[in-house]
């Protein structure tokens, strides 16, 4: 910075000249935002380690049955992931041979037209066999008969108003229901408030299944009594429904069974469902002296404090301050023979101070 002094007509003008930095009212230029807002003083960790129990409660009727937690609830362990099962494509006793595919994929009129068919996920024979009185499909070899996953069932809409809970022990359990305002520390959740707290609808959810996330947020200020110290929910949908050529979330689970004669047979479940995920982040501080200090210099340095701070050293503790001061301080005088405006060559200006550089402080 380079401060100017013009006298002009029997008026004195200062001026200081900076260069580029942090505007004044810039509030990240105050050492306050750093020091109290963004907690610069502070050693932080964000190695967060945690460990969460769920369990999830309720009973709804599906296809004439009454299912419970046992029934629509995968993997029943009750860790941070689980699904529940809103939607059920079975397919009753199944056993191993060979039948008629039943997509139109394998639609065939000869052998020929199965044997030049990708498989995929499935053994053919090379045979065209009948699949009714009026159509041939390609033979395969597998679980017999084969799933029919395009029939039209129903979603279990009782679903919305079962509750999962994640057990925390600050908090009654079986007294609070989580509200984000009026109870935002109850870790009892109905399905139907999150998946609309998430932005979703749950009946269309329901029907495509999908996945939602429970985020569980711990920002500790541990320079504060740890009661202080408490999570805050939040809920996104993870899975994507763009650019994705089968939306929503599904999955395949078979129960096996042996009839008196020794066969093998099985039930084939596509089960449609809500996946949850319990994530849980954060980040804990408290004070520390190294960060204090660096935190502390870079404040000063960057709303000048620095400059000040030599200033003071050169202009009034150093041997040759009066040269600093003469440098630093220039005194235009206009008046008789000093150069008029824009004059080059010989013409010399003098330049003097008489400045202490108290004054400058005081600006």
């Amino acid at each position: 910075s380079r401060e100017v002094t013009a006298f002009t007509g029997g008026e004195t003008t200062k001026r200081l000249v900076t260069g580029g930095g942090c505007p004044q009212r810039h509030p990240r230029c105050c050492p306050s935002w750093v020091f109290l807002h963004e907690k610069a003083y502070q050693v932080r960790d964000t190695a967060i380690e945690s460990s969460v129990v769920t369990k999830v409660k309720g009973v709804g009727r599906y296809a004439g049955q009454v299912l419970d937690t046992a029934d629509y609830v995968t993997p029943p362990q009750g860790t941070s992931v689980f699904v529940v099962v809103t939607k059920q494509i079975r397919t009753e006793d199944q056993e191993q041979g060979v039948c008629p595919e039943s997509e139109a994929a394998f639609h065939c009129s000869a052998d020929r037209d199965c044997r030049g068919l990708s498989p995929g996920t499935r053994m053919l024979t090379g045979r065209c066999v009948r699949y009714n009185a009026t159509l041939r499909t390609c033979e395969i070899q597998g679980w017999c008969p084969p799933e029919v996953d395009t029939v039209d069932v129903p979603v279990m809409l009782e679903a919305e108003n079962f509750i999962p809970s994640s057990f925390q022990t600050w908090v009654e359990l079986g007294r609070c229901r989580f509200h984000p305002q009026l109870q935002p520390l109850c870790p009892i959740l109905r399905l139907g408030d999150v998946a609309r707290l998430a932005g979703q609808d749950f009946p269309a959810l329901a029907a495509t299944g999908g996945v939602l996330g429970i985020k569980i947020g711990w920002v500790c200020d541990l320079d504060r009594a740890w009661e202080r110290c408490l999570p805050r929910y939040s809920f996104t949908r993870l899975d994507s429904l763009a650019r994705t050529p089968a939306p929503g979330y599904n999955f395949r689970h078979a129960r096996y069974y042996r009839w008196p004669n020794g066969s093998e047979h099985r039930t084939l479940i596509k089960a449609f469902g809500i996946r949850f995920d319990v994530l849980v982040y954060g980040s804990a501080g408290k004070f520390g002296i190294v960060p204090t200090l660096i935190n502390t210099v870079a404040a000063f340095t960057s709303i000048g404090v620095g400059t000040v701070l030599c200033d003071i050293i050169l202009l009034n503790f150093l041997k040759g301050a009066e040269h600093y001061k003469a440098r630093k301080f220039e005194e235009v005088s206009r008046g008789a023979g000093a150069c008029p405006p824009g004059a080059l060559g010989s013409c010399t200006r003098d330049k003097q101070s008489t400045d202490s550089g108290t004054f400058s402080l005081g600006l």
